[in-house]
């Protein structure tokens, strides 16, 4: 093994000089081509500035995106207002003109491979403007990494979920219908049999680039075991929990009103947060309560990226009226998070549903805001989260709507006493995935590469 790495890396010196790459200059490159898209990975990417900048104050950070009107002092100032990460000092910006060959919108088929080689030439673009010693992917984008090695970059990444896992494969081989496996090829055997060739073909290529990272990070167990499966790197993965801010949640109180009850989802309004099933469980949850029992509520909060997502979002309005429960369900689209987090704290549930959820940090957002998640019994919930604290029971655990709708029920019913109980014991959970958790291990993780380098 190690005269087929020192082979390789006389090819890639080799290649360099043919290609006329730059040498890399000490200095770490993000590659994060969309830096306003207001969710986890936003805040993991300046969880992650903030942590070299702190441990190697003298080493330049460059941002990679594909942003144009992405400035130092503006990335600096967002990272601040939004998420609360005060940088010690504005980042370089190289601005992405190819940002194209990466969206979904660009490949209406093979869209996995079409971003994937997409991704590279987005690379190579930065790259070539810019090679840092250090090249950090922090919006899983595989493909790039060979790449990366070419110019001479040491790679690093954090994984949020796999582009590709056996999961997937298997629900084509079973010829399960859902949002990336539709009806058209679910019912043909032999469409259902070709796209399993695609994703044999296209997981081989999956673990052949993963496996030039050097250094890996990934945000769950689920995360992590699939991608040892395919990269077959585990001396090189290390599970970093995402950084997730939840000092607001944590100072609710526990006891709040409970007339009526308030259930909530926090979700974009995609296909894969699966809102639809909890709609179902709620009107059946409904039907099954006392007469004299208080109406209970369902508030919906989430965002909406496209003209999709606001489809969507009228068909859950629509359907909500066909189950004679809209007076009892409400939709909060693109609110502030001041107002999410008073949302959060008139809640006793918390709902979600999505199936094999990488992670799930609005389940953590629940248990920080003293509501009892309810959430789908795979991947990140199942694995890491809604787990017992100290013996005791940090929520439920469901797949199907009569498992959704016995939860939500048990919880409704819940003495009070009981359910702060409970809130109290997911509480303390949640700490287990503070920004400060974060911070530690993944300075723990980069240490032996960045300051090996200084």
């Amino acid at each position: 093994m190690a005269i087929l790495a020192g082979l390789l890396a006389l090819l890639a010196a080799a290649l360099r000089r043919l290609l006329r790459c730059p040498a890399p200059v000490p200095a770490v490159g993000f590659f994060h081509p969309y830096t306003n898209d207001g969710g986890g990975g936003e805040r993991v990417l300046w969880c992650a500035v903030r942590a070299v900048q702190e441990l190697r104050p003298g080493l330049p950070c460059a941002v990679f995106t594909g942003d144009a009107d992405a400035s130092p002092d503006g990335l600096a100032a967002r990272a601040l207002d939004r998420f609360g990460v005060r940088l010690l000092r504005p980042p370089q910006v190289f601005h992405l003109n190819k940002r194209k060959w990466i969206e979904a919108s660009t490949y209406p088929h093979f869209t996995m491979i079409g971003q994937s080689f997409g991704s590279v030439y987005l690379a190579w673009e930065a790259l070539t403007n810019f090679t840092p010693q250090f090249y950090f992917d922090t919006s899983g984008y595989a493909f790039t990494y060979p790449l990366a090695r070419l110019f001479g970059c040491r790679v690093i990444c954090y994984t949020h979920y796999p582009t590709i896992s056996s999961d997937m494969v298997g629900r084509v081989k079973q010829r399960s219908f859902m949002y990336n496996n539709n009806s058209r090829i679910t019912g043909s055997i032999w469409m259902s049999r070709c796209k399993i060739l695609y994703y044999t073909v296209f997981s081989w290529l999956y673990g052949l680039v993963g496996s030039c990272a050097h250094l890996v990070m990934v945000n769950s167990s689920w995360t992590r075991s699939h991608i040892v499966n395919i990269w077959k790197i585990p001396e090189r993965t290390r599970r970093v929990y995402p950084p997730c801010d939840t000092s607001a949640l944590q100072m609710l109180p526990l006891e709040r009103p409970t007339t009526p009850p308030i259930l909530i989802s926090v979700a974009q309004f995609r296909p894969e947060k699966a809102h639809g099933l909890q709609l179902e469980a709620f009107a059946l949850a409904l039907q099954r309560l006392d007469p004299d029992f208080p109406k209970p509520k369902l508030q919906f909060v989430g965002s909406c990226r496209n003209k999709e997502d606001l489809e969507r979002l009228q068909k859950l309005k629509d359907r909500s009226t066909e189950l004679h429960i809209d007076e009892l369900v409400e939709f909060h689209k693109d609110i502030s998070y001041r107002d999410l987090v008073q949302l959060l704290g008139g809640a006793i549930v918390g709902l979600h549903s999505m199936t094999d959820e990488h992670f799930g940090i609005s389940v953590v957002e629940y248990m920080a805001a003293g509501a009892i998640p309810i959430a789908h019994k795979s991947a990140g919930p199942m694995m890491d989260i809604v787990l017992d604290e100290d013996r005791h029971q940090t929520g439920f655990l469901a797949s199907e709507k009569e498992e959704y709708t016995e939860a939500i029920n048990k919880v409704l019913r819940m003495p009070e006493p009981e359910r702060q109980e409970m809130a109290a014991a997911a509480r303390k959970r949640a700490q287990r995935f503070s920004e400060q958790r974060f911070h530690e291990d993944f300075t723990e993780a980069i240490c032996p590469i960045l300051l090996a380098e200084a």
